[in-house]
């Protein structure tokens, strides 16, 4: 199981609200757009990004999320370690599969594999 990319979680009310500063600002460019989420990344290193969101659609609010290349290998690990899984392991129509689990130190993280992966 490797980790692809580390994304911390924002919320606001209006995920696009900070385009201008992300885009223009920082010169990151929008890697995914939808109603709830824009996540923005680097044209240079485009693992570094960063996820502005309303919500998330699953009521919850992960702090940060990790791209894996064998989520259900992590979510049976999780498991077995005895960590609290707060989302179960689904595939989402937006096509990822994921589940958010609690870390050791109190925060929510979306273990997330892109489904053209899997």
């Amino acid at each position: 199981m490797a980790a692809a990319r580390i994304v911390p979680n924002r919320y606001t009310g209006d995920p696009k609200a900070g385009a201008g500063f992300f885009n223009d600002v920082l010169g990151l460019e929008t890697a995914m757009a939808m109603d709830f989420i824009t996540i923005y990344r680097s044209a240079a290193q485009p693992m570094a990004q960063i996820s502005i969101l309303s919500e998330d659609p699953s009521g919850l609010r992960p702090a940060y999320s990790v791209g894996v290349d064998d989520v259900d290998a992590v979510h049976a690990r999780a498991i077995e370690a005895g960590h609290e899984i707060v989302y179960a392991l689904r595939d989402e129509p937006w096509g990822v599969r994921r589940f958010f689990v609690r870390d050791p130190l109190g925060d929510i993280a979306n273990i997330v594999q892109n489904k053209d992966r899997v």
